[in-house]
């Protein structure tokens, strides 16, 4: 497998080869649609989106002690 190629899917029985830009990009794509429909159905305040995401970096990218 390339470097590149994060995966191998298989289309209409063709094998595609997927990037790992394409995989961000669609994982990406479909994170900004779910929190839009959930914005839009008010499920989700975007304030409370943004503080968690904040919990969440400080979380994952606290320093080493």
């Amino acid at each position: 497998m390339d470097k590149n190629v994060a995966l191998k899917m298989v289309v209409n029985g063709e094998e595609r080869d997927v990037t790992y830009e394409e995989l961000a990009l669609s994982n990406n794509l479909a994170q900004e649609a779910l929190v839009r429909v959930l914005i839009e159905k008010k499920l989700l305040d975007p304030k409370d989106l943004m503080d968690m995401m904040e919990k969440v970096k400080q979380e994952r990218y606290r320093k080493p002690e």
